[in-house]
């Protein structure tokens, strides 16, 4: 039965199409209806990921894995602050090259697990060949889409989305989807560019659409709770936030 015929079923003799016209006939589809909003989401920046339909692996090696950017320079300081532990289930959504979908493998140990998730297949076949020439056995690929993680629900401890979620274009659903695919008190990490006017750099201003206070926002409106914010990067910020 669809959710609109649901939605319509009398209730205790009022016909409940009356509400739906009303006042409160959006917060009637939300209940009876979850997916409903979800899925009437408009896109909030078309073609931001045409870049990576068919990414060159090496070229954006070069891009990701150099000098000068944050979270490489600072990489070994973020997986400190993750605080991995043994046998812990990590998801690195938008993991591009993988150096921190390596990183994580090793932290969380033969015992643990480590989803390489990204929208880009060539991207994931070649961090799942990475970390086989590595030795780890505890990585496995994930190719999703724009709309969620591809990950099965309560299947993860930890979602970890480094430069990243400016490029979600779907942002409620990837988040109701990290939010399904989180165990109960799981948590998401979330690494992202500060964007202040006046401050930030021209590329950050017209690349990145949001700035940290309606990141926030967006996220503990998908079932989030922000619990740590540690200020030790300089042009971006951490938030822990955890799964309500």
């Amino acid at each position: 039965m669809s959710c609109w015929r649901r939605a319509s079923r009398p209730i205790r003799g009022v016909r409940a199409t009356r509400l739906l016209s009303g006042p409160f006939g959006l917060l009637v589809l939300l209940l009876v209806c979850p997916t409903w909003a979800v899925f009437a989401e408009q896109n909030v920046n078309p073609g931001i990921n045409h870049n990576y339909v068919d990414p060159d692996v090496s070229q954006w090696r070069g891009v990701f894995e150099r000098d000068g950017r944050e979270v490489w320079d600072r990489r070994d300081d973020i997986i400190r602050e993750l605080r991995l532990r043994p046998g812990q289930r990590v998801a690195d959504v938008g993991a591009g090259t993988g150096f921190f979908t390596l990183m994580m493998a090793r932290a969380v140990g033969s015992s643990g697990h480590v989803y390489a998730v990204d929208i880009a297949r060539n991207f994931v076949n070649s961090v799942v060949g990475r970390a086989r020439d590595d030795g780890l056995g505890n990585v496995s690929g994930v190719v999703n889409d724009q709309r969620g993680v591809g990950l099965p629900v309560g299947s993860v401890d930890l979602v970890f989305v480094s430069d990243t979620y400016h490029h979600f274009e779907y942002p409620r659903s990837m988040l109701a989807s990290i939010h399904a695919a989180l165990v109960p008190g799981g948590e998401l990490v979330v690494i992202d560019f500060r964007r202040e006017p006046g401050r930030s750099n021209p590329w950050v201003m017209r690349h990145v659409r949001a700035g940290e206070a309606e990141v926030t926002a967006e996220i503990e409106a998908a079932g989030f709770a922000l619990r740590e914010h540690p200020e030790f990067m300089q042009g971006q910020y951490f938030l822990r936030f955890v799964r309500n």
